[in-house]
């Protein structure tokens, strides 16, 4: 029988450290002279330090030379690093351990798929790192989502065929990533968002273990 694979998202999906790069963000922006909303925040899901940092700059029409820009990418990634710096277990989203362990004991391999350049350091202070059995993150791909490059990567890896792997993703690149590398994508969180997602939850306490071993079937 073909083995099925589970490839993760980190932010927003295992953890919601979306909420620390919005206060660094912040920071930045009110430093620079402008206030930076949860609203505006939603354009910079799913995208890339540098791209967020010239969304952010466009918002306030703040000019920079090339060595400013540097500098505040370094400066809003180590404000990012004291905030995840404190994280512990009661960061980890509710039921995801029930659904890492359930996987865990049918020996089904695991992934991690993300942007995040710090989606290591992340699992070990949330002491989920054993869980997975491999890690494409920020540093092993040059290809951001909607890109299914992060996604192809973790299936080869963990040596499954793409369409027998299952993607959880919380946002819209994420989702059409999957579906562009032709595997099974399950969006976590808001229905009206991710509709392009082949099944939606909430989050992972709406998820059964009868629908995980379906899709192990």
């Amino acid at each position: 029988m073909q083995k099925t694979g589970f490839i993760f998202d980190l932010d927003g999906v295992i953890v919601d450290t979306a909420k620390y790069h919005y206060l660094a963000w912040k920071k930045l922006a009110n430093e620079l002279g402008f206030e930076f909303t949860h609203e505006q925040n939603e354009l910079f899901k799913g995208v890339s330090r540098k791209r967020c940092l010239e969304i952010l700059l466009d918002i306030g029409q703040v000019e920079a030379t090339q060595e400013q820009f540097d500098r505040w990418m370094i400066e809003k990634n180590e404000d990012y690093l004291a905030y995840i710096e404190k994280m512990d277990a009661s960061e980890i989203l509710p039921d995801v351990p029930k659904v890492l362990q359930f996987l865990k004991e049918r020996n089904v391999p695991i992934a991690l798929g993300s942007a995040s350049k710090n989606a290591r350091p992340i699992l070990e202070k949330v002491q989920l790192l054993s869980y997975f059995d491999v890690l494409v993150d920020g540093n092993s791909v040059t290809k951001a989502k909607p890109d299914p490059e992060v996604f192809l990567i973790g299936a080869d890896k963990l040596g499954v065929a793409p369409e027998h792997c299952v993607v959880f993703e919380d946002a819209v690149a994420g989702i059409a990533a999957a579906n562009h590398a032709n595997m099974l994508s399950i969006g976590i969180g808001n229905a009206d968002v991710l509709s392009e997602a082949k099944f939606i939850f909430k989050d992972f306490t709406e998820i059964s273990l009868e629908f995980l071993e379906g899709l192990l079937s």
